[in-house]
């Protein structure tokens, strides 16, 4: 093999290489602003002479329309437009009602999933339609986000080794076989792979990340909480919790028929035993802060604010079946749609004067009261230490009363459009849900996807084309779809775009390569092998995962050639060594996941030197016992 000449490019380039890798470890400047600072440095660079291969000027910035980044910003889009139809609810609650709220139950089933549909599915188009389920989960059972976004993604990840057509190395793979075939002799010509070949191995990578996780997560992942300031929107048992000391919780209550209390009035029952309810549902409709002189009707749900062991005493007294967790409730209130704001009384408003039963505070306004501050004292229903519960339903409310309400984040965002209250809950979702729209949404996502799996058209037309037919069926609008994209993520693929180039358009990527073939010569196969996935798993972290197997794959197939080796398996060993990206967050999956978890560097070369080094040794083992 003819060796390569090291010249002054390439020294350059791999002085950047270094630059770049210590930026990153050492986080000086935020991450996308590193690969913003690259890419102008390999800009500048190639203006002096002798350095023109490190850049094309005209060229510098044309990751911002590679087919991978449009693709990454058109999945967020359809993600975010899934999401306001409320249907990735919906898959959050239905995890949550098989996995519990435990982190070693949820992530098993989040990862599968997220594994499996990138088995036949791009891994970040995986990865980001599932950032909103995850981001629900996390804020339901109050898991870090941080804790669960990885292991999603690395099995997103990994899911692309399950199948022929679930990474773009891959789905290339036996093009460069035809391709190495004709200059090989006959008895050394290698057969394509069939879409499944790959399966035993790829499963075994899945079921190897999920595994560690599972066992190991709780030293190796990390837990960033997000905090809020005192006027942000809070889940009811966190506000009361903070505000009056008091553990409370939201309890779902089973009303069987002919039970005897049918007939009473919410308030009755309410004032009688020092509860508070939130919720009705009745023959599959569910009511929000029902107005409390609404009478029971047998069966029927209740969900009730209070402590679990008074709710679950007074359940017993009536024959009533208190439910571990909120079921048909398990939606509406969620901290994503429900909790506790302040909103405080003007002097010109309507209810000045007026109790709140007289001004029908929840038909009226969609706001259960459960506190008044007035001139530094608290009237609560809530019976804490400090003081017992007070019928703040019948106390005439006055100009500058601060009310503590439990109500939808939707209702909320309505009254601060009126003038009978000032809201001072300043952070709250804003969001508007359009469940009618569920249908226009499936339909273009289906039509991607078909798009995808069926027809040659380039991916990020397939997925834009979906997220087109949203913004324009009014699933979304665009502005809401411009707040759906990441742009750290997008600045951060866009701008290295142009180092993995210089890597490889300046000679370096066949420099490195060949001085490893050199130093491996005389090797066992399976060294020889092993030297191949190593050093396709450096290669795939400092430039495309396709560019890396464009090159290394005619060199995979010499050495096994020389070595006696089968070919084949070297070529395969190169495509699947290049979805071995865990130590920075150079992948698109974990560049997408890197800003809503609050992930620094170290994160990831912390839980990914682990995973790599598991992805190595299994897949090494799987291939050489299926193949």
């Amino acid at each position: 093999m003819e060796p390569l000449a090291l010249n002054f490019e390439m020294t350059v380039v791999l002085g950047v290489l270094g630059l770049t890798v210590v930026l990153f470890v050492t986080e000086l400047f935020r991450i996308d602003f590193t690969a913003i600072l690259i890419m102008v440095l390999l800009g500048i660079l190639s203006q002096f002479p002798s350095m023109e291969n490190l850049a094309d000027p005209q060229h510098l910035f044309d990751g911002f329309a590679s087919n991978a980044v449009i693709s990454i910003i058109a999945v967020m889009i359809i993600g975010a437009g899934l999401d306001r139809t409320g249907l990735m609810s919906k898959v959050a609650a239905t995890i949550l009602k098989y996995g519990g709220r435990t982190e070693t139950r949820i992530i098993p089933i989040i990862s599968g999933t997220v594994g499996f549909i990138s088995s036949f599915m791009q891994n970040v188009g995986a990865a980001a339609l599932f950032l909103p389920v995850v981001s629900r989960i996390s804020v339901r059972t109050g898991l870090p986000l941080s804790r669960l976004l990885m292991p999603m993604g690395f099995c997103a990840i990994l899911g692309g080794t399950m199948t022929m057509v679930g990474s773009s190395p891959l789905i290339l793979l036996n093009d460069l076989i035809h391709t190495a075939n004709q200059s090989l002799p006959k008895h050394n010509e290698m057969e394509p792979f069939g879409l499944f070949s790959v399966t035993p191995v790829g499963a075994a990578l899945v079921v190897t990340g999920i595994l560690y996780f599972v066992l190991f997560g709780r030293w190796i992942l990390p837990s960033r909480e997000t905090g809020g300031d005192r006027t942000s929107g809070q889940a009811v048992g966190a506000y009361l919790k903070q505000t009056y000391g008091l553990k409370s919780d939201i309890v779902e209550v089973k009303f069987p028929a002919g039970n005897l209390l049918e007939g009473q009035t919410f308030r009755d029952i309410m004032q009688a035993h020092n509860l508070y309810i939130i919720g009705s549902a009745r023959e599959g409709r569910r009511y929000m802060t029902p107005p409390v002189d609404t009478k029971i009707e047998t069966p029927c749900r209740l969900a009730i604010l209070g402590r679990r062991k008074v709710i679950e005493e007074v359940a017993g007294w009536y024959g009533l079946e208190v439910l571990g967790d909120l079921d048909v409730f398990a939606e509406d209130f969620a901290p994503t749609v429900a909790g506790v704001g302040e909103v405080v009384v003007p002097p010109n408003s309507p209810v000045v004067g007026k109790t709140p039963l007289e001004v029908a505070l929840r038909r009226t306004y969609g706001m259960s009261l459960l506190a008044v501050h007035r001139a530094g004292q608290t009237y609560s229903l809530v019976e804490t230490q400090e003081h017992s519960a007070d019928d703040i339903l019948n106390i005439p409310l006055q100009a500058g009363d601060t009310l503590v309400v439990f109500t939808t984040w939707e209702a909320l965002a309505r009254q601060s459009r009126g003038r009978d209250f000032v809201i001072v809950t300043s952070d709250f979702p804003r969001e508007e849900m359009r469940p009618k729209k569920v249908g226009w949404a499936l339909v273009f996502f289906l039509i991607s996807l078909s798009l995808i799996l069926f027809t040659d058209v380039r991916l990020s037309l397939a997925l834009l084309t979906g997220a087109a037919g949203m913004i324009a069926t009014k699933v979304l609008r665009i502005d809401e779809a411009y707040e759906a994209v990441s742009w750290q993520t997008v600045f951060l693929l866009a701008s290295l775009i142009p180092l993995g180039q210089a890597v490889q358009h300046t000679g370096t990527a066949a420099w490195i390569a060949h001085q490893v073939v050199a130093l491996l010569e005389g090797w066992p196969i399976w060294s020889l092998q092993l030297g191949v996935a190593i050093l396709s798993t450096i290669f795939t972290l400092v430039m495309s995962n396709v560019g890396a197997t464009v090159l290394l794959v005619p060199l995979a197939v010499s050495i096994a050639v020389a070595a006696g080796g089968d070919p084949a398996i070297f070529a395969l060993t190169v495509a699947i060594s290049t979805s071995n990206s865990f130590l920075i967050p150079t992948h698109q999956v974990n560049a997408l996941i890197m800003g809503p978890a609050g992930y620094k560097v170290v994160d990831f070369v912390r839980s990914g030197g682990v995973m790599t080094v598991l992805f190595l040794i299994v897949s090494m083992v799987m291939m050489n016992l299926v193949f």
